[in-house]
């Protein structure tokens, strides 16, 4: 069990404190819900977790499946709020570039790995999770 804490610090600011490692993080409130846009919001969080988490497994998996390292990988998040009530986030597409090419992976075990991560599988199902994998040539 992790834990974390956290304390409101006004101006719609939060400071969030990983426990284990006691690293500091700050969220703002976006521009299009009152706020500066001044660091990742709360739903930014949530984005950038999914991606990162992608890759993640990936990674564990490469060196428990595949015996080796995937460095290089990197994402790009797009996140969509909805036009009605309750505000919440209705879409997150994720793409992948992976430095080398699919025949890395004949068998698509990191593509797997990437779908099914701990956090694509906490999201509600209402969220629609669009992956696209850009494979090196």
């Amino acid at each position: 069990m992790v834990k974390s804490t956290g304390i409101y610090t006004g101006g719609l600011n939060c400071q969030l404190t990983h426990g284990p490692s006691g690293r500091v993080i700050e969220t703002d409130a976006p521009t299009d819900n009152h706020g500066r846009g001044a660091a990742f919001s709360p739903t930014d969080l949530t984005a950038a977790s999914l991606a990162s988490c992608m890759v993640t497994t990936m990674g564990i998996v490469a060196k428990l499946k595949l015996n080796c390292d995937v460095p290089g990988i990197r994402w790009e998040v797009t996140k969509e709020m909805s036009a009605d009530k309750p505000r919440r986030i209705v879409r997150l597409a994720v793409e992948i570039w992976l430095p080398f090419p699919k025949s890395k992976d004949p068998e698509g075990i990191l593509e797997q790995a990437a779908l099914n991560c701990p956090v694509a599988q906490s999201l509600h199902p209402s969220v629609e999770k669009p992956v696209t994998f850009h494979w090196a040539e």
